[in-house]
């Protein structure tokens, strides 16, 4: 069970997960000993899967986000052929498996239309798909990896 100051640890950690120990002690009013020991249990127990950084994507050319809307060809190891070429392509940050129309939906970071056709090229080269579709994002509104705890 999570407790509020936990709930105030996760938040400041999806914030800026380098921030000190002892400035989180802080804020919660408990020791930096603690505090330490909260945040290894929230590791232990799967709560904090991992720590990363978030780079600027224009500094490193990456201003592109096209989401891809596939309809596949469901046969024998296919499923296992598409998630293992997917986990392939660095690329592609997320792959859903919908319900509805579509059968999955990629986010795929690239520079341009061309490294995106080089991404479409590798996909259609090793898998049998039905339709793909691309939508290409002309402004991102809202960018927010931290996760609604309390809401």
């Amino acid at each position: 069970m999570l407790d509020d100051r936990d709930y105030r640890i996760l938040e400041m950690l999806q914030s800026g997960a380098d921030m000190p120990v002892h400035a989180i002690a802080e804020r919660v009013n408990i020791s930096p000993s603690a505090c330490s020991r909260r945040i290894a249990r929230l590791r232990d127990d799967g709560y904090i899967r991992r720590t990363v950084a978030v780079l600027d994507r224009p500094l490193l050319d990456l201003r592109g986000t096209v989401y891809v809307i596939i309809r596949a060809r469901h046969s024998g190891d296919w499923l296992e052929c598409f998630r293992a070429t997917v986990a392939s392509i660095p690329e592609v940050l997320e792959c859903h498996r919908l319900a509805g129309n579509f059968d999955y939906l990629l986010k795929v970071v690239v520079r341009d239309v061309a490294h995106y056709d080089a991404v479409y090229k590798r996909l259609i080269a090793r898998l049998d798909l039905n339709d793909v579709s691309a939508y290409i994002s002309m402004e991102t509104i809202k960018d927010e990896q931290a996760l609604p705890i309390r809401s």
